[in-house]
């Protein structure tokens, strides 16, 4: 069994922004692996243009954080937490993504207690929300035993309500709750992301403009995540993305000329491994993507991965093998445990390079 199939030790957890623990955000570490070179690299992130050539293309995910979590409270006074994920990927409504993110009133949801999931909800059990609003559990969804397809009643739209009663997604191994501002990246835009996409919070307006001084262009697109918090191998849900025209050109060309491809989370590699091609080039295209990127698979336009440091059991790792390789995953994961890396979304980053 691989080292970082093993327990994640609580002390690696990283309880906080790195600004409260008196780093900029492009201050924390950095480890570069290199599927060519067994020894791994010690950086900090703002380090990242040294690891990259003129030519490599930088894709980033641009959906902003959502306010998903909700005060959620059952017939008999229970209190919980509602996390909405994303809207129902077969409700017609949650097409094109912001107007759906509006209008949707069914949505894939999870239901927490104390930091952990609840599983005592019941098909057709509603539960009261602030403000009058209501939500109806119709039945649970797909094969996760956590998550419930279920049906909103508000009091107005969707994104104005969260803005109103919403506050970010948050695990219990985080030490306080933080502004919404703390889960957005530089390149926060377009709202609909249940979770901050991740491997992007590090960069700052400085670091991207330095990336672009060197030569090396950054390009757009949008997966809006849903919740995270997968367990035991569970396998990632339908998820809503947008790969604009300009940015599979940029894809293309990089190919053409020789540049690497590196992808700034795994969100992005699932957007842009849904409009690969066999041949590496990809095509422009947005919808419901079902598309799991596994070893068996492969990476078939990914040539680099940005990310942060995965739970032990999470399904994310098959796609980091699918890009690095297992063996290149289980040295930076025993490298990590061995120098102290911080996991988690305020963590540290991880960059995989051929």
């Amino acid at each position: 069994m691989a080292l970082y199939a093993s327990s994640l030790p609580q002390r690696l957890e990283a309880t906080e922004p790195p600004e409260a623990r008196g780093l900029a955000r492009d201050e924390v570490r950095m480890l570069v692996a290199y599927r060519s070179d067994p020894e791994p690299r010690h950086a900090r992130f703002r380090d990242l243009p040294r690891y990259l050539d003129a030519g490599d293309l930088v894709v980033v995910n641009t959906s902003a954080t959502l306010a998903a979590e909700l005060p959620a409270t059952r017939a008999d006074g229970t209190q919980l937490d509602l996390h909405l994920s994303t809207p129902a990927p077969n409700d017609r409504k949650s097409q094109p993504a912001t107007r759906g993110y509006e209008e949707a009133t069914l949505w894939v949801v999870e239901l927490r207690a104390d930091g952990r999931p609840f599983r005592r909800g019941r098909a057709g059990e509603a539960l009261a929300l602030p403000d009058g609003g209501r939500v109806r559990l119709l039945a649970p969804f797909l094969t996760a035993s956590r998550l419930w397809l279920a049906e909103l009643s508000l009091p107005e739209r969707v994104l104005d309500y969260l803005a109103r009663h919403g506050r970010p997604i948050r695990y219990a191994y985080l030490r306080e709750k933080r502004p919404l501002a703390d889960y957005q990246t530089v390149f926060a835009g377009e709202p609909g992301s249940a979770e901050m996409p991740s491997a992007g919070r590090p960069f700052t307006a400085e670091l991207v403009t330095e990336l672009v001084a060197h030569g090396i262009p950054i390009a757009p697109l949008v997966l809006h995540a849903g919740v995270s918090s997968l367990e035991a191998h569970e396998p990632p849900y339908p998820e809503w993305y947008r790969v604009p025209e300009t940015t599979a050109r940029l894809v293309n060309a990089t190919r053409g000329w020789g540049g690497r491809v590196v992808a700034v989370g795994t969100t992005v590699v699932r957007a842009l491994e849904t409009v690969a091609q066999r041949d590496g080039s990809v095509a422009a295209g947005e919808g419901w993507t079902d598309v799991v990127v596994t070893p068996e698979r492969g990476a078939r336009v990914v040539d680099g991965l940005l990310t942060g440091w995965h739970d032990p059991e999470a399904s994310h790792l098959l796609m980091l093998e699918a890009v690095g390789g297992a063996e290149l995953v289980d040295r930076s994961y025993r490298a990590a445990l061995e120098h102290g890396y911080l996991w988690h979304e305020f963590g540290d980053s991880h960059l995989i390079l051929p």
